[in-house]
């Protein structure tokens, strides 16, 4: 059953057809390097790549008879072919062809990846100037800290992308590689010119040195790369899910007119793309275990890692292609309320000015520990008794001794706090 989230163009990459086919795709080229090599009759191979076709359910059955699936694919295409076929698979092992389009796909769905993480960039930049200048609180341990604004949060998360889309490329560059070296990697039954002619043809360069499998460590660093990428778009998601709270409320999900929030409760507008994000992170994230634990195998190789494969790198790649498009979307609608962050930026009384005072009175000569603890017994009043930390600090004989009214004054006003921002965002040329 194909799942819920699996978009069009990535569904046709991980298609059984297109995965059967980018075998026989590979069957035929290691055909045609073999007859440059006058081990193949060259009528036979334009024989093989005129009638090589197979039946999927043919595969099946034929499958189910022999328990190996890609002496069934064999016997499927033979049943086309006829005697021809006996030059397909000359001098492989199963693994030949299966790793190396495998890879092919992998190339494929990288591809598909990367697309995607510039469309989510694109956003990200466009959003990042919007609010450039848009003050807002920033916010560390969950508590009020000092401003910053909301195009520097968004500047962040394209930051972040800009480096994934880096990743994604190594991680493709990684996997793009075939092996036909036979059974144990040595080239007893094949020449090396076959995997050389295959790979070139297939867009892969050659495994420098396999066993009966490309090894494992290039799968294991591409499934992890896709967690790290997976793992941007939960830090996305989280930050809609806390600023759509109702006590927050600075920014939230677009709300379709049509669309309904509860089955209860028919109030509610809930982040639920944002929620989404955030599971299927995990679900991507989760597969990083299973790929390291495929790097052992006995010896040349054993089986253990094929079944894990089948289901862990089309869906990695398939719920990350869903969820990238699921951010893109989130960001490129979401609702931003800079009035309401303007009003949390002032909810603690200028409690997130504190940093100024402090260094105000460190200028002024007062010794910076001792200055730390008179701003500090100010704010906690404002904390514990709610009395106002501005008239405080004005009262306050230790810090009048050292900064007048004004002086204090000038010190609340978030405005000073930014004036870098501009500098910030030259670093990406905005």
């Amino acid at each position: 059953m194909i799942p819920r989230y699996t978009r069009p163009e990535m569904a046709k990459i991980w298609d059984e057809r297109n995965e059967w086919q980018t075998m026989l795709d590979v069957e035929i080229a290691a055909c045609e390097a073999n007859a440059e090599l006058g081990r193949i009759p060259k009528e036979a191979v334009e024989v093989i790549k005129a009638k090589a076709d197979f039946d999927v359910e043919r595969i099946h059955e034929i499958d189910r008879e022999i328990n190996h699936d890609i002496i069934a694919f064999l016997s499927a295409v033979g049943e086309y072919v006829g005697d021809e076929a006996k030059y397909i698979h000359m001098g492989m092992t199963s693994t030949d062809v299966k790793d190396t389009a495998l890879n092919v796909q992998i190339k494929q769905a990288s591809d598909v990846l990367i697309a995607d993480l510039e469309k989510l960039a694109e956003v990200l930049k466009r959003r990042a100037v919007e609010f450039k200048y848009t003050p807002t609180i920033g916010r560390t341990h969950g508590v009020h800290a000092e401003p910053t604004t909301f195009g520097l949060k968004i500047l962040l998360w394209y930051s972040e992308t800009l480096r994934n889309i880096e990743r994604m490329k190594r991680a493709a560059s990684e996997m793009a590689v075939g092996k036909l070296s036979g059974a144990v990697g040595t080239y007893a039954d094949i020449d090396p010119y076959v995997e050389e002619y295959v790979c070139k043809k297939m867009g892969l360069t050659p495994e420098i040195v396999a066993t009966q499998v490309v090894q494992r460590d290039h799968h294991a660093e591409y499934i992890t790369t896709l967690g790290v990428i997976a793992g941007t778009l939960a830090q996305i998601a989280l930050e809609v899910r806390h600023l759509q709270r109702t006590e927050v409320r600075e920014a939230e999900e677009y709300f379709s007119p049509k669309q309904k929030g509860s089955s209860a409760m028919p109030h509610k507008r809930n982040p639920v793309k944002s929620e989404r994000i955030c599971g299927m992170a995990r679900l991507v994230q989760g597969y990083a275990l299973p790929a390291f634990e495929n790097i052992p195998l006995w010896h040349e190789r054993d089986i253990s890692h094929s079944s894990v494969e089948r289901v862990m790198i089309p869906d990695a790649t398939t719920a990350l292609d869903y969820i990238l498009a699921q951010t893109t979307d989130l960001v490129d609608k979401l609702l931003v309320y800079p009035e309401k962050m303007l009003e949390d930026l002032n909810m603690t009384g200028g409690l997130i000015y504190s940093p100024r005072v402090l260094l105000a009175l460190v200028s002024k000569g007062a010794y910076r520990d001792t200055a730390y603890r008179w701003v500090q017994r100010n704010a906690m009043k404002r904390w514990l008794e709610g009395e106002d930390f501005y008239e405080n600090l004005c009262k306050d004989e230790d810090v009048r001794k050292y900064l007048s009214e004004e002086e204090i004054k000038e010190c609340f006003d978030y405005k000073p706090m930014l004036v870098h921002v501009d500098k910030i965002f030259a670093r990406f040329g905005l």
